[in-house]
C-alpha cells in the first residue's frame, strides 16, 4: 500500500508543479505582450513627434532654399519649380528603392520584437 501512496503523493507533486509551470508561463507572457506593446506604442509616438517636427524643419528650408534660388534667378517662380522638381525627383527615387527600407524596419523591428 505504501507504493499506491507514494504514486498518488508524487502524482500529486506533479499536478501542484504543472500548475503552477502553467500560471508563471501566462504571467511571463502577459509581461512579455505588455513589454513589446509599450515598446511599439513608444516608437510610434517617438516617430511621430520627431517626424513632425523634421517636417516642418524641412517645410521651412525648402521655402527659404526655394526662394534663395528664384532670386538667383530672378524668377520666383522658376526657383519654386525647381525645388518641386528635385522633391519629385527624390520621391522617385525612394519609391524604386523602397524594399531596402523594409528590410531594414523589418530587421530592425525583428530583433527588438524576438530578442527582448
Amino acid at each position: 500500500m505504501k507504493f499506491f501512496e507514494s504514486i498518488n503523493e508524487t502524482s500529486g507533486k506533479m499536478t501542484d508543479a504543472g500548475e503552477a509551470y502553467i500560471k508563471k508561463s501566462q504571467e511571463y507572457f502577459k509581461l512579455k505582450v505588455f513589454q513589446q506593446i509599450s515598446v511599439s506604442i513608444t516608437f510610434v509616438i517617438k516617430a511621430l513627434v520627431i517626424g513632425s517636427l523634421l517636417l516642418i524643419g524641412l517645410f521651412f528650408a525648402a521655402f527659404a532654399l526655394a526662394l534663395a534660388i528664384g532670386e538667383w534667378l530672378d524668377n520666383l517662380a522658376l526657383g519654386y519649380l525647381i525645388l518641386g522638381a528635385v522633391f519629385i525627383l527624390g520621391c522617385i527615387l525612394v519609391y524604386y528603392q523602397r524594399h531596402l527600407i523594409e528590410r531594414k524596419v523589418i530587421k530592425s523591428l525583428s530583433s527588438k520584437f524576438f530578442n527582448s
